[in-house]
């Protein structure tokens, strides 16, 4: 995948489940259960729904009188940050012969949380797919879980695994969240279907047209499905806007004037870059001049192929960019000027010393 598609994703674990149990059913004898229940309750209805046009019903969480012990006993581990505990009893609590959904979906989803803090994503997977399956979980915690899948999935590249899940979870909660079709271009650009993930990048670019993130992601997007021309409108843009203020950034752009054959784009940014103290002095941007030069050579304008190759020189890693002054000067009759070139490439080191010793005879 392009670095500027690279980024970092957290897992979003099910916070709404760690904290707390939903809404148990207990009997009536227990007393400090039918208080919690009571209260965990009052604050689920009171929780606003997360995705409100969903297409599945969201059940009422409700644990069986024999699970909800279990349950809690697993509760008490997760706060203790047991992991292992976790997910043992997550399996004794799903292996219960009366588990109801809720306790086999709320004991499955601890158990992926507690195997990711494990750092074991393929069990982490595995439980989260046993979570969504057992469906017995409301639609906030249900669509948390499916949405850490996909992202356990991605982490593992599992990519079309992770696409069909996200695409049943954008279908089923209708959501069009910028965060949620962000990880959709990602898989897109990570299968190699660069079109699709830059038509979705320029889609969110509209939505958010200061975000140079999604700009420069749709530019990686269509540079990687060889649209370059498109890839340069767009950088072209955001530097016209005034969003381009990092190297990398204005490198893409004039690199993609160069392939465009846009030279005198490519040095005007390069120069605005200079001047902004955006781009600074040292090899990387030797390397850029002297191929400003070496075109301007090939094209005969000699006093730019001169003054681009002075600029490069000095900052060059070696003495190679000296060497090609030295060569452009003698070639425009400045001899004195060639040879002090060619002394100063000798000194710095080059692969052909002959070359610059041939000039120092003349």
């Amino acid at each position: 995948m392009n670095t500027l598609l690279r980024r970092s994703l957290s897992l979003a674990l099910v916070t709404a489940l760690a904290g707390a149990l939903a809404a148990p059913t207990v009997s009536a004898q227990d007393g400090l259960a039918r208080r919690m229940a009571d209260r965990q309750a009052k604050k689920t209805q009171e929780q606003a729904a997360q995705y409100p046009n969903a297409t599945r019903h969201s059940p009422e969480a409700s644990a069986s009188p024999k699970g909800i012990k279990l349950l809690k006993e697993m509760q008490g581990l997760y706060e203790k940050e047991d992991w292992a505990g976790v997910i043992a009893k997550a399996e004794e609590v799903a292996a219960l012969p009366a588990a109801n959904a809720y306790d086999k979906s709320f004991a499955y989803s601890m158990a992926g949380n507690a195997a990711a803090n494990l750092d074991d994503q393929n069990k982490a997977i595995e439980y989260f797919s046993k979570a969504i399956a057992a469906d017995g979980l409301d639609n906030n915690s249900h669509y948390a879980v499916m949405y850490n899948l996909v992202v356990m999935q991605y982490q593992q590249e599992k990519y079309p695994e992770a696409l069909a899940t996200l695409e049943r979870f954008l279908s089923e909660t209708k959501t069009d969240k910028p965060e949620h079709l962000s990880l959709k271009a990602s898989l897109l650009s990570s299968m190699e279907r660069n079109e699709e993930a830059a038509a979705l990048w320029q889609q969110l670019a509209e939505q958010k047209p200061d975000d140079k993130r999604l700009l420069l992601n749709a530019a990686a997007a269509l540079q990687a499905a060889d649209k370059f021309d498109e890839a340069v409108k767009i950088l072209e843009k955001a530097y016209q806007r005034g969003l381009l203020t990092e190297s990398r950034e204005l490198r893409a752009l004039y690199s993609g004037y160069m392939n465009a054959g846009k030279w005198a784009e490519a040095q005007k940014v390069i120069e605005d870059g200079v001047a902004k103290g955006i781009l600074q002095p040292g090899p990387d941007l030797a390397r850029d001049y002297q191929v400003l030069a070496q075109n301007a050579y090939f094209n005969d304008d000699l006093p730019l192929a001169i003054e681009l190759y002075r600029r490069a020189a000095p900052m060059a890693a070696d003495g190679e960019a000296y060497l090609n002054l030295a060569k452009v000067l003698d070639v425009a009759g400045k001899k004195a000027e060639a040879k002090d070139a060619a002394k100063q490439a000798l000194e710095r080191g080059v692969k052909k010393p002959e070359d610059a010793k041939r000039i120092l005879s003349r």
